[in-house]
């Protein structure tokens, strides 16, 4: 399968369970690669919202812990850099300050800004895998590199019962290239 065919096939699978919402920005209307992705789910589970990333983030993690599982969308890591405070602070810490008491299970699909064939500037291209891995105590933090590696990791994420929150990162240059 190719890189797209795999993200599409997942967000279709995450769609099938009742809990998953999709939330953020290009997510309803036209506006990124990202979403074409999601053209099969139904409009009544897909909430857009406005540049507001911070918002999104919070709302992400009250959405889980009421028990929704929200895949919560961010098309370039430069543009989840703004909701660090509620990712760091507040979604990775909640299982920590509660003392396990309370889980939170969100699914946070980022991706690394297509370079080619146009580079829209340095702002949009960022790669923070690695700095967001080492700040996150509880939130799981996966790079998919390969179209074999997509479905593997999204089932993951949706599958998983240790109430963590999974962060996966995609390459916006494989939509056409892989």
């Amino acid at each position: 399968m190719k890189y797209f065919d795999e993200l599409k096939r997942s967000m279709n699978f995450l769609a099938q369970d009742p809990r998953t919402v999709f939330i953020g920005q290009a997510v309803a209307v036209a506006g990124t690669a990202m979403t074409n992705t999601l053209k099969d789910i139904s409009p009544d589970r897909l909430i857009e919202l406005p540049v507001a990333e911070e918002m999104q983030m919070g709302m992400t993690t009250g959405m889980a812990l009421n028990g929704l599982i929200p895949v919560s969308i961010f098309p370039r890591w430069n543009f989840l850099i703004c909701a660090i405070n509620q990712l760091i602070n507040h979604l990775d810490k909640v299982q920590v300050m509660s003392n396990g008491g309370f889980k939170t299970k969100a699914i946070i699909r980022t991706g690394i800004g297509s370079e080619r064939p146009l580079h829209p500037q340095f702002q949009h291209v960022g790669d923070f895998t690695e700095a967001i891995r080492s700040m996150c105590t509880t939130i799981e933090v996966i790079r998919m590199e390969e179209p074999a590696d997509i479905f593997p990791a999204y089932e993951k994420a949706l599958l998983r019962d240790d109430g963590r929150s999974t962060i996966l990162v995609e390459y916006g240059d494989y939509y056409g290239e892989k």
